[in-house]
């Protein structure tokens, strides 16, 4: 298998590959390689970080667990073990992975980091660049291959917006990728910019260890119970959807919302005009699925602060004139694709690093372009796209080995 090179080749100038590359060895690519894997499609997986699922080993809290029931969360072919709870943790999550890659037989090429991809139409070949700095890996190495899979996913980097005077804060100031646990912040005034999912369980966790945390509101948001008499908000919306047109799930589910969590408003969680549904299927803005946070919010534990002005020496301003004093920032500000720096003379993503083309058409490209973990739906959308993306990929390699046969026998 391509996967099995010796040493030697490996760090050979230009490597042909009779298959695919897979960029990316999150769940995204480990999905598309299985998928390919057992459909007899040879491949290599292409890998930045030292192991798979880096953003998930790396750059998450320690208290993370999946926010959806595990059976929307798991990948192609391989469910989650029958003992694992409903939502499993992180450390959870990173070992059924693991199990993924072992299971089948996914080798990636780890701490190869892609610096170009390009379509050369005169050979009608990719051409991927690579370079590495680890140990015997050292040097650049060009693989030349029929199909290229982008599976680096919406997350690949960190997004860290500017604020006037952040420089002169002088307080620690770091992305939640960077946090792990508010064991170090007790009794600390910290700001969590941003209250998506990421804040809120930051901002619940430094509550958890005594700290004193102001979370920044500056959009509207909807927030939507985690389970509604003991089953899942989002299972039981699937559900409805079956049956029911897509803007009456969404009455519906903010009817329970108001129902459950009462007016949030009055807290300064201002709730969107759109749907929470239709918010996530127009512009990928997922629902903060409450575990708790709100409670905290509810009783000042947690204080919500609007949109910030500027920052000063150990102090912020927000937008509403008042000003307070801080100890540490963090940065709960999202993440963004990386795509665009690297994927050159391409007109499938956009700017932003997405493809164009909306889900459920976002899957592949021209010339043996696919994009596996850009539906802004999770596991579950990276799955879909990753089963399509595998199919299509083994019905085209399949006809060219049989004509190459057929080529070869007709010289007999």
């Amino acid at each position: 298998m391509i996967q099995n090179f010796d040493q030697q080749d490996y760090v050979s100038r230009c490597i042909w590959v009779n298959g695919p590359v897979i960029v990316g060895a999150g769940p995204s690519g480990l999905a598309i390689s299985a998928g390919l894997k057992k459909q007899g499609v040879p491949f290599v997986v292409l890998e930045r970080a030292n192991c798979i699922a880096s953003l998930w080993k790396n750059r998450t809290y320690d208290r993370l667990k999946l926010h959806l029931p595990k059976q929307f969360c798991q990948l192609p072919y391989f469910p989650f073990p029958d003992n694992f709870p409903e939502y499993p943790t992180k450390v959870q999550f990173i070992d059924y992975l693991e199990s993924y890659a072992k299971h089948f037989e996914i080798a990636p090429r780890f701490n190869e980091s892609v610096q170009s991809a390009k379509y050369d139409e005169t050979c009608g070949l990719w051409q991927v660049r690579t370079s590495s700095t680890s140990g015997s890996n050292w040097g650049e190495v060009e693989y030349i291959c029929r199909w290229l899979v982008v599976a680096t996913g919406e997350n690949a980097e960190k997004l860290v917006p500017e604020f006037e005077g952040l420089q002169d804060f002088g307080g620690s100031v770091m992305h939640a990728c960077d946090y792990k646990s508010g064991e170090s912040y007790q009794g600390k005034r910290v700001l969590v910019v941003g209250c998506g999912n990421s804040g809120m369980e930051v901002s619940l966790d430094l509550c958890n260890h005594k700290a004193i945390p102001s979370m920044v509101v500056r959009n509207s948001v909807h927030v939507l119970p985690r389970e509604v008499l003991g089953r899942s908000t989002f299972e039981l919306a699937v559900l409805m959807m079956k049956w029911l047109p897509f803007w009456l799930v969404d009455k519906i589910l903010l009817i329970i919302a108001r129902l459950l969590l009462g007016n949030i408003e009055k807290y300064g969680l201002r709730r969107p005009s759109m749907g929470p549904l239709k918010l996530k299927n127009t512009q990928g803005k997922t629902p903060v699925l409450d575990i708790g946070a709100l409670e905290r919010i509810r009783s000042g534990e947690i204080r919500v602060v609007p949109g910030i002005k500027r920052f000063s020496r150990g102090r912020v301003e927000f937008v509403n004139g008042e000003n307070l004093e801080m100890d540490c920032v963090i940065l709960a500000t999202g993440y963004c694709s990386n795509v665009p720096s690297w994927l050159k003379d391409n007109d499938f993503f956009s700017e932003d690093g997405l493809p164009k083309t909306p889900f459920p058409n976002g899957w592949k490209g021209k010339a043996g372009l696919y994009a596996v973990g850009f539906t802004k739906r999770g596991l579950s959308g990276a799955s879909m796209d990753a089963a399509r993306v595998a199919d299509d990929i083994a019905r085209i390699w399949k006809t060219k080995q049989i004509e190459c046969l057929m080529r070869c026998f007709s010289h007999f």
